[in-house]
């Protein structure tokens, strides 16, 4: 039901009171097809599958959610009345653009971090109206998501730390009040705080703007004294940088630049002559 939602509102936009093309021409049957105008990994199966049900149009698909494609491809042939087609053509494009590109910069990060067996997160730094979407093409892309909201997982970051007096009471509080399988993420700067958020009964706790030797300290503390407490790093992720805070022993590194840094790969649509 969201992606019919999204789907309607996303035609709705760019159709206005109605195409004019329509007006001055009789609909017939075409086909059409995406070609691929830079390499890319594709991400928008899912919605436009929706999107082709809704109105009517056959596809046969070339590629699937997370494959990777190259230069001349054609990633997905189109069947179905001119008028729906060339309707939808924008439509069409830029959700599969959208995602692909979101998808394409998160298969590069994901690839820097492989080796070292470190989970890639993406964060709630998202457009509004389209974090469902958005993060969909992360995971296209081979990342995983961190929370899609407030209401998913407690995070305590620096702001919410300023407005509490006493953590390890606070965190008393918060398990009698939050769900049983919430977990409580703690955002720290240094060692001292580390230590304070773990002896508090973090879940999870994040190096936020560490520097790599800091984060290192942090690795060892935790496989000292407490060794169930997820570790995740944020704060200047790029991909120059991503590898080396990998190698620190991190299990996850988030980053809402998959989203936010992601540029538009290229894509078209033709219709076959005939």
């Amino acid at each position: 039901m969201l992606k019919e939602k999204f789907i309607e509102d996303v035609v709705a936009e760019d159709i206005g009171r109605g195409d004019l093309f329509r007006r001055i021409s009789s609909t017939k049957e075409i086909q059409a097809y995406i070609i691929a105008k830079s390499n890319g990994v594709f991400a928008g199966r899912e919605y436009i599958e929706v999107l082709a049900e809704m109105f009517s149009l056959s596809i046969d698909w070339r590629v699937n959610d997370s494959d990777s494609f190259k230069i001349g491809e054609k990633l997905l042939v189109i069947k179905g009345s001119s008028h729906n087609i060339l309707s939808l053509e924008r439509s069409i494009l830029d959700m599969i653009l959208h995602a692909s590109s979101i998808a394409t910069l998160t298969a590069q990060f994901v690839k820097k971090i492989e080796p070292y067996g470190v989970k890639l997160l993406d964060t709630r730094k998202t457009r509004p109206l389209l974090r469902v979407f958005e993060k969909y093409a992360v995971r296209c892309g081979g990342g995983i998501n961190h929370r899609m909201g407030l209401d998913d997982c407690l995070m305590l970051k620096d702001t919410h730390l300023k407005t509490i007096d006493n953590l390890k009471t606070f965190m008393q509080e918060v398990r009698q009040k939050i769900p049983f399988t919430s977990k409580v993420e703690i955002e720290c700067e240094n060692l001292a705080m580390v230590k304070e958020a773990m002896e508090a009964g973090a879940d999870i706790v994040m190096c936020d703007n560490m520097s790599n030797d800091a984060i290192k300290e942090v690795v060892a503390f935790r496989e000292a004294h407490y060794p169930h407490i997820l570790l995740e790093a944020s704060g200047n992720v790029s991909l120059a940088t991503i590898e080396a805070i990998a190698k620190t022993g991190v299990d996850a590194i988030s980053s809402g630049s998959l989203i936010h840094q992601a540029n538009w790969i290229d894509l078209s649509m033709k219709v076959e002559e005939g």
